[in-house]
């Protein structure tokens, strides 16, 4: 009988300390996880400009170049613009967590002289990360990305 006892109490005791080491093995794994640091938010803004360098009336059409599309994608939602009106087009500051992964901006205007300008700008926290620019008479199209992943 007394056999008996000391071998139950041995079984309890084995239990005890598996299920203390288990604890105490998930608590020491998630003590290292740093998930919430690995994504950040970032004030994204993305603008479109037409610059029209030349005499005051051009040849044909508008002086100041106008826009026919401007196209935008933050992560996997496009969005599209027909016809913005001006010489600016700009979405604003915008909150984007860096999850999103990539920014994407496309415009697409007509210009009136030869040396006129049609730039794209990706602004991240204040600064400019991505910039292009098309010259040229006519209809132009520029586009640029901006990846918040490190290669």
């Amino acid at each position: 009988m007394k056999q008996f006892y000391k071998s139950k109490s041995l079984l309890r005791l084995s239990f005890l300390f598996a299920v203390l080491f288990s604890v105490l093995s998930v608590f020491n794994s998630c003590k290292d996880d740093d998930d919430e640091d690995e994504f950040t938010d970032h004030i994204v803004k993305l603008e479109a400009r037409i610059i029209t360098n030349g005499p005051q009336s051009p040849p044909t059409g508008s002086p100041t170049g106008n826009f026919k599309t401007v196209v935008t994608q933050i992560g996997t939602s496009p969005s599209t613009t027909f016809n913005p009106t001006g010489i600016t087009w700009s979405t604003g500051d915008i909150f984007v967590n860096s999850s999103q992964s990539q920014l994407n901006l496309a415009a697409n205007a007509v210009l009136p002289y030869s040396d006129s300008e049609l730039i794209v700008n990706i602004w991240v926290d204040g600064e400019i990360v991505k910039t292009k620019k098309a010259v040229g008479v006519g209809e132009k199209n520029v586009s640029t990305f901006y990846s918040f992943l490190e290669l």
